[in-house]
């Protein structure tokens, strides 16, 4: 466990040391992920887990949220909870059913996210990387929909 805590916060240290432009670690199915896909854009950032009911509710309104928003500059993330990485995050995944991207690295500390013990929990961050909203429990596309279309308004 020790171990698994250097090596996050290692990469979480080389990313804070690097600025913009470096990738964000892997996705669920080991895929890099890469800066363009979350710097300078909206996030819609999702932590869950696989022992949160409201989390198994709330994942195919966050599915079709992403669906929704994939032609626009606003990205939909995942972050499991319980730090789970590899194979062990991929299943947990397909067991909640999600689609849209889970980040098996925390971006917490590089978007200064504050810290919930609540889940689930959905922060939206604007295209300057700044925390602008935290929704605690479920939540539902619409609603999540209604709330970046009046934050973007008020850019």
């Amino acid at each position: 466990m020790a171990r698994r805590l250097a090596v996050a916060l290692a990469i979480i240290g080389a990313l804070m040391l690097g600025g913009c432009g470096n990738d964000y670690g892997t996705d669920q199915n080991g895929h890099k992920v890469a800066a363009e896909r979350l710097d300078k854009q909206w996030l819609v950032l999702n932590y869950w887990a696989e022992w949160c009911g409201p989390c198994r509710t709330e994942v195919p309104q966050l599915n079709a949220l992403a669906d929704q928003l994939k032609d626009r500059k606003i990205g939909v993330f995942g972050v499991n909870f319980d730090n789970v990485q590899g194979d062990e995050l991929k299943i947990a995944s397909e067991k909640l059913g999600i689609t849209f991207t889970v980040l098996a690295q925390d971006p917490a500390d590089l978007f200064e996210l504050p810290h919930s013990e609540v889940l689930p929990v959905t922060y939206i961050i604007d295209n300057k990387g700044k925390v602008r909203d935290q929704l605690m429990g479920e939540q539902t596309a619409a609603g999540v929909m209604a709330k970046l279309e009046a934050l973007q308004a008020k850019n």
